[in-house]
């Protein structure tokens, strides 16, 4: 167990440097899909908790993003689970700064099966939007999803995991209900601010975006301790389908009758992450954690702006 305990620290220390990230619309850290969950039979594990957690990434367009969150789980009787999170995000590059509440995720985890042995849960839940997608603007203009605080969509998500001491496997599925209402496309930029037209062609354009439907698979296999606990895993995303936007047409870009529907190409498939967590329990009621990711492999567009090239996130946690 020390052996793997220091090839885990060692592996920290040689991703920490290129580490990338989670690049998923919110279910890969909703309930039953979430890393890192705790398994111990002999103790009496408190069924509510706080967690406050700070975040941050770096995009492939040297955006930087600050995500604070104030997560709540509440467990009703032995069997379920209520999670809610609430998250603050600030997105920076080199347009500006723009900041706001991002979206709220609302979950309930059932227990369906408990052995001495294992696990195995069930989640259901959603993303509320805290705005349409299209908050972040400039003179007017709106901005790439990479800026934006929201993705403007309420989603339907739901999954199942079987964790045990040393393993958990999970799996997971999300879907956008409605389009955003984010505006962004190249022609408005070129018209009103040329200076910044070069710039602005690396982001995929988004306007109405319409994401495309995510499966997720999590296989992570933990070293627990008394107090210490690490875990190494992966976790691949595929987009079934691809995101589609509304070009508007240069002549008439006011008209949406004239805007041309498509689908953005490359913004499908797999997209797949090394995910390393590490904690520390003060108590059974509080404890540390961080976690990194590295990413494999990346889709060739993101217009929904999730794309990572760095994460780290730490977490303290209290339960009550």
């Amino acid at each position: 167990m020390k052996k793997c305990l220091i090839l885990f620290i060692l592996l920290l220390i040689k991703f920490c440097a290129i580490a990338q990230g989670c690049s998923d619309a919110g279910f890969c850290t909703m309930g039953a899909m979430k890393p890192d969950q705790p398994f111990n039979k002999k103790l009496n594990i408190k069924l509510r908790s706080i967690d406050f957690s700070q975040y941050y990434g770096v995009t492939h367009f040297n955006n930087h993003i600050f995500v604070s969150t104030i997560e709540a789980n509440i467990g009703i009787g032995a069997k379920y689970t209520v999670q809610a999170k609430i998250p603050y995000q600030i997105a920076n590059g080199h347009l500006g700064t723009f900041q706001s509440l991002s979206d709220i995720s609302l979950s309930v985890t059932r227990n369906i099966l408990s052995t001495e042995n294992f696990d195995v849960n069930v989640t259901l839940g959603t993303k509320i939007p805290s705005n349409n997608g299209d908050k972040q603007q400039i003179a007017g203009l709106s901005l790439p999803m990479y800026y934006q605080t929201s993705l403007g969509t309420y989603d339907l998500i739901f999954g199942a995991s079987m964790v045990s001491r040393k393993w958990l496997f999970a799996a997971g599925y999300q879907q956008a209900l409605n389009k955003n209402q984010n505006g962004f496309w190249w022609g408005e930029w070129q018209t009103d601010r040329p200076q910044d037209f070069n710039y602005i062609q690396q982001y995929a354009q988004s306007n109405l975006l319409q994401r495309g439907k995510d499966v997720m698979l999590r296989v992570e296999r933990n070293f627990r301790l008394s107090r210490f606990n690490a875990s190494i895993g992966l976790l691949p995303i595929y987009r079934l389908t691809q995101d589609i936007v509304s070009i508007p047409s240069p002549v008439s870009p006011d008209n949406p009758s004239l805007n041309t529907v498509k689908n953005s190409a490359g913004s499908d498939g797999l997209a797949l992450s090394g995910i390393y967590t590490f904690g520390y329990h003060f108590n059974v009621q509080s404890g540390i954690k961080l976690l990194l990711g590295n990413k494999f492999i990346q889709r060739e567009k993101n217009p929904d702006g999730l794309s990572r090239e760095f994460v780290t996130s730490f977490t303290y946690s209290y339960r009550f």
